[in-house]
């Protein structure tokens, strides 16, 4: 397996920088951030879309690293009801999706998305347990008149490049967990859509990763390492939905989200939190984990994706590095 890091956690440093970093760590592998959310200080599109760079020189520092380029991220909101970010977001996947192809990359990580609650809605509405028929009208126009169509000519665009789209099921997406990655995909009669299987949304929402990849099998086409703990006295008592999210000031330099939308603080006493690999469960667990992913394929690339607010850049990047490489030599849960 090709085990390596997201580099957006090393944003702060240059690319073969970054690329040393990870060999350090005894990793072979590299996820580099495309667009999306985040910016992309690790590959420049636009060179590569326009022939300024090409993609032999491009990949020189990987070659000269010892780690290869395994996926491309642009995690957004493509299906935003809110122009300024959606057409940011579908035009960076649609580049991220072109420039795989011509570094031979096959695999890029995006979100499925989520529109409004109805035709002419303003802002997205993520309708779970849908009791209320108003709720099934709602999800009824969200998955046939906005996400089928729009997936669908993404399936089309990611078949003539050769690439895999692989989409995180991601809490606040359409898509979020196995049920609602195979709705899509049988929806779409996609060939070139699955699953990147990122334990952490899994873990917090009561699902067992090893069971999920298990459920999706050869959908599963990409995966990310990153732990979450639950906090069990808390969760007792409020349970793993929380609201309690306040927004950071404008001084507080909050992170952009596209158009007007930013990143809002984490309530204080959650009832989980996101931690470095090994943090959350043991070394025997992720054992389990990977034994799962390599029966789908034996050389599926996994990233560490570091979201640990305890530790920092360096530290955090270690300990799950250190947890996963260990868990290749451990014996897996029964």
């Amino acid at each position: 397996m090709k085990l390596g890091i997201y580099t957006a956690v090393l944003h702060d440093r240059p690319l073969r920088e970054s690329l040393e970093v990870i060999a350090s760590l005894g990793l072979t592998g590299a996820e580099i951030n495309a667009g999306g959310f985040l910016p992309s200080p690790h590959i420049p599109v636009d060179m590569l879309l326009s022939g300024a760079l090409t993609p032999e020189r491009y990949l020189e520092p990987f070659a000269e690293t010892g780690v290869d380029l395994t996926g491309l991220n642009v995690n957004g909101n493509v299906l935003h009801p809110d122009p300024a970010v959606s057409k940011a977001d579908v035009r960076e996947l649609c580049q991220a999706i072109e420039v795989a192809g011509l570094l031979g990359v096959h695999r890029v990580v995006a979100m499925s998305g989520l529109p409004a609650a109805h035709e002419g809605g303003r802002l997205p509405a993520w309708n779970v347990v849908p009791w209320d028929s108003a709720y099934l009208d709602s999800l009824t126009y969200q998955w046939d008149q906005v996400a089928v169509p729009f997936w669908r000519e993404i399936d089309a665009l990611a078949a003539r490049h050769g690439v895999h789209v692989c989409l995180e099921m991601h809490p606040h997406n359409l898509v979020f967990n196995p049920a609602t990655l195979r709705r899509l995909v049988e929806c779409t009669e996609a060939t070139h859509i699955g699953a990147e299987l990122d334990p952490s949304h899994l873990f917090w929402q009561g699902i067992d990763p090893v069971a999920a990849v298990e459920d999706l099998g050869p959908l599963v086409r990409h995966a990310a390492a990153k732990d979450t703990r639950i906090n069990e006295d808390r969760c007792r008592v409020n349970g793993v939905l929380d609201d309690r999210f306040t927004r950071i000031p404008a001084d507080g330099d909050p992170v952009s989200l596209g158009g007007r939308y930013t990143l809002n603080q984490w309530p204080q006493n959650s009832s989980w939190d996101f931690v470095a690999v090994g943090r959350g469960h043991d070394r025997t667990y992720w054992a389990s984990f990977l034994e799962a992913l390599r029966r789908v394929d034996p050389e599926m690339a996994v990233n560490i994706e570091h979201e640990d607010l305890e530790l920092g850049q360096m530290e955090g990047l270690e300990v799950a590095a250190r947890t996963l490489l260990a868990a290749t030599r451990c014996p897996s849960r029964p």
